[in-house]
């Protein structure tokens, strides 16, 4: 059994969680990930490591609430436990000196972002991190990452802001020089990042995330195709290059249930609604707290959009 030692809202349907894993928080590294089950019955979920912490014996996920396991994870509170997390699973992110890197990232995927970028800096790399969000709402974690991070822009996509993927274009087209992309967050935002630089041929590294049950290679539902051959996400990945990811075949394999996906939702909800009220009623988002977008670096003016 593993508790849950600190629960936070960190933006709407995203949600925070330290577990104590003193094992796993011993052995990680960035772009690892964990498998956590909820309880007896529920399916293997796979979260990508926000954080971890050796001495506290402490491991950290930032989830996106979208179907029954983690609806059902994002109602635990803190002292509860989760049933098993296996991990670290997965290969570790190629860290070295690779020059100015970018490091884009959005909704989830900001959580495996802030380890990497920790990572890249204690190798000597020029940081440029540019966050995705839907709106101000959706962005988080911005001081954090500014710790670690020698430049962070916050694009919207609403208004004047661009796409992480106009970030990233715009970048190369500056002649300010870009060596390396690391690139988090759904397969859409993930691919056309992965478009934006191909001309340029910086090399694009995405993390991928498709189901997972095992997450050893022994199931074969992870896998994808890359620069023409069949990888298993999880051990051979997560991390590949963006531009020989089969995308399309990567969204159609993470399609292909959502019938049942929404089925088991719908009937889980009707026997569940209250504890999912109980969660809506704490207080613990607060937009009125939070940092408005003309605050943060990257004014709106020296997006490739401003006044579309």
């Amino acid at each position: 059994m593993y508790e849950i030692v600190t629960k936070e809202t960190v933006a709407p349907n995203i949600i925070y969680m330290k577990f104590k894993a003193p094992k796993i928080a011993s052995t990680a590294r960035p772009g690892q990930f964990v498998i956590i089950r909820v309880d007896e019955k529920g399916e293997r979920i796979p979260m990508g490591l926000a954080g971890w912490d050796e001495k506290e014996g402490t491991v950290d996920i930032v989830f996106y609430v979208l179907g029954t396991s983690t609806a059902k994870l994002s109602t635990m509170k803190e002292g509860e436990c989760v049933t098993n997390i296996a991990g670290p699973l997965g290969t570790p992110t190629e860290i070295e000196n690779f020059g100015r890197v970018i490091c884009a990232c959005g909704c989830f995927g900001v959580g495996p972002t802030l380890p990497l970028v920790k990572a890249l800096k204690e190798k000597g790399n020029y940081v440029v991190t540019v966050v995705e969000g839907r709106g101000p709402d959706f962005v988080f974690w911005i001081d954090k990452l500014k710790e670690f991070s020698d430049e962070v822009h916050v694009v919207t996509g609403c208004g004047k802001t661009a796409w992480a993927n106009d970030f990233i274009e715009q970048e190369l087209q500056s002649g300010k020089g870009v060596d390396r992309i690391f690139a988090h967050g759904c397969p859409f935002m993930m691919k056309v990042s992965s478009d934006a630089s191909h001309a340029s041929k910086v090399e694009t590294i995405v993390s991928l995330t498709p189901i997972m049950v095992d997450g050893t290679g022994m199931c074969g539902a992870c896998r994808v195709e890359v620069a023409g051959k069949t990888k298993f996400a999880c051990v051979d990945g997560p991390d590949f290059r963006g531009d020989q990811v089969n995308w399309d075949g990567l969204v159609l394999r993470l399609r292909q249930l959502i019938p049942e996906e929404d089925k088991s939702f719908n009937i889980w909800e009707r026997d569940n609604w209250h504890k999912l009220m109980d969660c809506r009623h704490k207080k613990s988002f607060n937009p009125a707290k939070r940092k408005l977008n003309e605050e943060l670096e990257h004014p709106e003016g020296d997006c490739k959009l401003a006044g579309a």
